[in-house]
């Protein structure tokens, strides 16, 4: 049987970034040290196939700490959570394990800092995503807006326009934010940036990767989760960049194969949190369907880690 050619461009970097590879080894590790079950609010991160994989191992995943009980070991996720959360952990005498992404940390404290010398903070975000509910959740009400896009920032009321900061959710896209700092900038010139880009190594990268295999390919698939933030902003970033056929994908059974008939050239991508296994599975289809041949682009080589706390390194 004569399959039909197909080149298949395999961007990289890809799929787990340092945070999320963190976050998992937590929840495997407080399960080694206390057994099952251990609690986790909010998916550890945002991926079925991880998170069906953690729970079958002894994970129970909740949204709200209330759905915990005092006598299990809690679990925060990757994205962070408000400051409100860890304190009720602490007034309960919970045992408490913080998975919140390092770089996600960075923010956090970037506002408090902020705050502390009387900035009132304007913060680049999807609203309801975990990650920004966790970064306002770190001071009170109102101390944090929120916008979401440059037509967000007409509409600003603040409280003294000489005293602004900004901060970003670490999982947008680069040139969307760019537009809406440019406005921010425009509108209030005393507002102070990051000392460093708050939009992650990680999601830099994979965007970076997607630009430039776009130009070579008539479809691109993302792997990833629809709750992923980092994974729907490759779809976005990929038809920005030429690509008129991006879609999102959880595995490969749900590529849409009528969709791409006739093509000749796909690129494969994967969110932050999607994992190895899941692009193997998605390049195994197209192999069973096409005389494929794969070329890797290679954009920027990664090699972060990040320590796991320090209670999960001690001994059990």
């Amino acid at each position: 049987m004569n399959l039909p050619p197909l080149k298949l461009y395999l961007a990289a970097p890809r799929g787990f970034c340092a945070g999320v590879d963190r976050a998992i080894k937590i929840v495997e590790l407080a399960i080694r040290k206390w057994g099952a079950p251990v609690y986790v609010r909010h998916e550890i991160v945002h991926n079925k196939f991880v998170v069906d994989d953690l729970r079958a191992k002894g994970a129970v995943f909740v949204e709200d700490l209330e759905d915990c009980p005092d006598d299990r070991p809690v679990i925060f996720s990757a994205h962070g959570v408000p400051k409100s959360v860890p304190l009720a952990a602490a007034a309960r005498a919970m045992i408490a394990v913080d998975a919140t992404c390092p770089l996600v940390t960075k923010v956090h404290n970037e506002a408090a800092r902020h705050s502390a010398d009387g900035l009132q903070m304007v913060m680049i975000g999807h609203e309801g995503h975990p990650e920004t509910v966790g970064t306002m959740g770190q001071l009170p009400p109102g101390e944090v807006l929120l916008v979401e896009t440059e037509a967000d920032v007409a509409r600003l009321v603040v409280r003294d326009e000489s005293a602004l900061a900004y901060i970003t959710q670490t999982t947008l896209s680069v040139d969307d934010t760019a537009g809406i700092v440019a406005a921010l900038q425009a509108r209030f010139p005393a507002i102070i940036g990051p000392h460093k880009e708050d939009i992650c190594y990680a999601t830099t990268n994979r965007q970076a990767a997607v630009k430039a295999i776009a130009p070579k390919i008539d479809a691109l698939l993302v792997i990833g989760a629809p709750n992923s933030s980092n994974s729907q902003r490759l779809v976005e970033v990929g038809r920005a960049a030429g690509c008129v056929y991006a879609q999102l994908v959880q595995r490969a059974a749900d590529i849409d194969w009528r969709a791409i008939e006739g093509i000749t050239s796909v690129g494969i991508t994967a969110g932050a949190s999607a994992p190895e296994v899941l692009v193997n599975e998605v390049i195994d289809a197209f192999k069973a369907r096409y005389d494929t041949t794969v070329e890797l682009v290679e954009t920027a080589q990664e090699n972060v880690e990040f320590k796991v706390p320090r209670v999960l390194r001690e001994e059990a």
